[in-house]
């Protein structure tokens, strides 16, 4: 169940875009994908701090994901989730049956279409019921393994979008399948990945035979329907949802409220946002409100009053240099990927106003898609917002030192991003277990050396390894060699490494920095 959550994470971390351009039903306001990326990013964040059970891991994926649930179809796959947990959560299930796959994805078709006040063919709930009934069918026959239900549900799933153009007129209109059933069918993809190993075929964006292209978004003149998008938590026992639901489908619609016991998410488009709130006033206690103009999230202004560099940094020295730079600063250790929610408070400190221009530099391989994730959130509140793919300490250094925060946005983007795509990148470590790496079999003490993200070389002294490592960097040629040295670093062996690179390449010059980064001796650059 934990693998599922990670794998579904990374799964819509890569279709969030693919999912927000086909996102025009109920609003076109391109957000699902990202909104199913947050969504599922909280259900991941509960789950790895659970009890290491079924039942726990998959009740605290259900309520991390209700308290995080963005969007319409966040909440509806929150909800989804709350019927899986409901079914796995029963004394001595255990996942190996699929029958209780087939179980879960059924309550949780039945708990999603009752969270929506009206529910809509052609949209993620036929997707959900087309699964749960394909799933259904295969624990019926012989032999209802859990790989084969979750491939008749992950199949079923595709066959229900692909019929969702036929079912919503406006999705046919813009030639798109329906975007929350499509990240249904990535989070389906990727447990059947995780049981199997299987991997699903890229699938073009099709209504019948012909591909087609992303839709465009209305003009602001053009949007019609409610002004805003209300969502709270609200704590309220059970009784009160249903006239809370009444009131709410009153005065708005797109109307999902899910949750259970007295926890529940509410997500409501209507004129009157306060109306909105007093209605949750009166059913409870209402947290966490958000209200976003839609409108805005058409049209983003075309200027913004500064710039807002994030940095995330794996050592305290670093912290320093990424500070010193004019970048606002997050602690996470080496190999750690950040949340969404650690990079937007970043953001907010950097500018109170919450108007300015945003820009992203990860400094991990992994946490460029969350990154991404967070830039897309920021642009739906009319922000523009744009990520460095930095995938190393010492790319984000390369892009901060040609940083200008007053070049224009874009200039200074592509400026930041030809500095770090110009920086190759290395590192020296110790194995801390046998592995087979791409130079060969390593036992626990050996020295790694790695050239732009893989194991290049194994030794057993430091200096040489690193003078290796810096020596294959700078065999296409380079300007410049960045040492950062590592809590591990011992005295003298960011100095060797110099010795080394002026002796071979005297054309180069070196700058040593003390970044306190746990794990890594050194890292390294050449540019």
């Amino acid at each position: 169940m934990l693998r599922w959550c990670r794998a579904g994470l990374d799964a819509l971390a890569a279709a969030r875009e693919e999912i927000d351009a086909l996102n025009v039903y109920p609003v076109p306001d391109g957000d699902t994908g990202t909104n199913l990326y947050l969504t599922m990013e909280a259900a991941l964040q509960h789950a790895e701090d659970a009890e290491p059970t079924l039942a726990a891991t998959a009740e605290a994926a259900a309520r991390g994901a209700l308290m995080g649930a963005r969007g319409n179809s966040g909440i509806i796959v929150a909800q989804m989730l709350r019927g899986v947990a409901d079914v796995l959560g029963r004394e001595g299930t255990t996942l190996a049956d699929g029958r209780a796959l087939a179980d879960g994805l059924d309550r949780a078709a039945d708990e999603a279409r009752r969270a929506v006040a009206e529910p809509v063919e052609g949209t993620i709930l036929s997707v959900a019921r087309a699964a749960a009934d394909a799933a259904l069918r295969r624990a019926e026959a012989p032999d209802p393994t859990l790989p084969a239900v979750a491939l008749a549900a992950a199949a079923a799933a595709h066959e229900a979008l692909d019929r969702t153009p036929a079912q919503l007129d406006v999705l046919r209109r813009a030639g798109v399948v329906d975007a929350g059933g499509r990240g249904l069918t990535v989070l389906l993809d990727a447990f059947d990945t995780v049981l199997t190993g299987r991997r699903p075929l890229p699938r073009p964006r099709t209504v019948g035979t012909h591909t087609v292209p992303a839709p465009a978004l209305p003009s602001a003149q053009e949007t019609t329907g409610p002004a805003y998008e209300v969502m709270y938590l609200l704590d309220a026992p059970q009784e009160r949802i249903d006239p809370l639901k009444r009131t709410l489908a009153g005065i708005g619609d797109s109307l999902v409220v899910s949750g259970a016991g007295d926890e529940w998410n509410v997500h409501v488009h209507t004129d009157d946002a306060g109306a909105a709130i007093e209605a949750g006033i009166t059913a409870g206690r209402p947290h966490r409100i958000s209200v976003t103009y839609l409108p805005v999230q058409h049209h983003p202004p075309a200027t913004a009053q500064q710039r807002v560099v994030v940095a995330f940094a794996a050592g305290d020295g670093l912290a320093e240099l990424f500070a010193e730079a004019g970048a606002v600063v997050v602690a996470t250790a080496t190999g750690h990927r950040p949340s969404t929610g650690e990079m937007l408070s970043a953001v907010d400190r950097g500018d109170a106003t919450r108007t300015g221009d945003v820009v992203i530099l990860p400094n991990e391989r992994d946490a460029v898609p969350v990154a991404e994730a967070a830039a897309a959130e920021l642009r739906t509140h009319g922000r523009r917002a744009a990520v460095i793919p930095t995938v190393a300490q010492v790319q984000g250094l390369a892009a901060l030192a040609v940083h200008e925060p007053h070049r224009a946005f874009d200039a200074d983007v592509v400026a930041m991003t030809a500095a770090a795509g110009q920086t190759r990148h290395g590192a020296v470590t110790i194995a801390a277990k046998q592995a087979v790496t791409m130079a060969g079999r390593c036992e626990p003490g050996d020295v790694l050396g790695v050239v732009d993200g893989d194991f290049a070389v194994i030794g057993a002294d430091l200096l040489e390894v690193a003078t290796e490592v810096v020596a294959r960097m700078l065999a296409a040629g380079g300007e410049l060699v960045t040492v950062v040295t590592g809590d591990a670093a011992g005295e003298g062996l960011a100095d060797g490494v110099a010795r080394a690179v002026r002796r071979g390449h005297p054309e180069a010059d070196t700058v040593v920095y003390r970044g306190g980064q746990p794990r890594y001796p050194l890292l390294l650059g050449v540019e």
